[in-house]
C-alpha cells in the first residue's frame, strides 16, 4: 500500500454539509509518507467534551468557514500546526455521527509526501503518528453494547490506546477501501 493506491481509493466522495440536528463539524485525516502513517490526537484529559479520546484534527465550524472542508483544514492548523492546501485533500468520506455530543462529523483526506514538524496546541493531549495498514488490520467488532446505540461500532489499536467511536468509523470507511 503506497500514497498513490491510497489516493486512489480514497478520492471523491464531496458533498456539502447536513445540518439537521447535529452540529456540523469536520476532520481532516493526514496521511503521510512513502510507508503510509496516519496523524491521530489524544485529546487532553482535562478537556469538557471527548476527554482522553483518540480522535483526527478538526473542530465545530465557525461563522467564517466557507465550507466543511475549510472547517477542517483550519482545525488542522489550529490544533497540529499543519498547514494543508485545499488542493491536497484528495477526498471526502460519509458523515458520521457522535453517539453523546450530539456532532454530525464530516471527515476530508489529504495524502501528503511528507510533513514538517508539528507543534500542537492546547487541544491535543499526544501526537500518535500510526503506520496506517498495521492500524487497519487491528479492526474489530466494538464489543461494548452502549457503544452500538448508532448502528454497528468498531474499535482499532494502536500503541495500547483504543479507538472507538466516530473515530474508528473513520478508520473503517478507510479500511474497506484499501484493504
Amino acid at each position: 500500500m503506497d500514497g498513490a493506491a491510497i489516493k486512489s481509493a480514497l478520492a471523491g466522495g464531496f458533498s456539502r454539509a447536513d445540518r439537521g440536528r447535529y452540529v456540523p463539524a469536520a476532520v481532516l485525516v493526514v496521511v503521510y509518507g512513502p510507508t503510509p502513517r496516519v496523524i491521530l490526537t489524544k485529546k487532553p484529559d482535562s478537556m469538557r467534551v471527548h476527554a482522553g479520546e483518540i480522535s483526527f484534527p478538526g473542530g465545530k465550524r465557525e461563522a467564517g468557514d466557507a465550507d466543511m472542508m475549510d472547517t477542517a483544514l483550519r482545525e488542522t492548523a489550529e490544533e497540529i500546526g499543519l498547514c494543508v492546501a485545499r488542493e491536497q485533500v484528495v477526498g471526502q468520506l460519509a458523515s458520521v455521527t457522535t453517539l453523546n455530543s450530539g456532532f454530525v462529523i464530516h471527515p476530508f483526506v489529504a495524502v501528503l509526501d511528507d510533513i514538517p514538524p508539528l507543534s500542537p496546541n492546547q487541544e491535543v493531549g499526544e501526537m500518535l503518528h500510526a503506520p496506517l495498514g498495521p492500524l487497519l488490520a487491528t479492526m474489530s467488532v466494538d464489543p461494548a453494547p452502549g457503544h452500538n446505540a448508532i448502528g454497528e461500532m468498531y474499535t482499532f489499536e494502536y500503541g495500547g490506546k483504543i479507538i472507538w467511536g466516530a473515530s474508528a468509523r473513520i478508520l473503517r470507511q478507510i479500511a474497506l477501501r484499501v484493504m
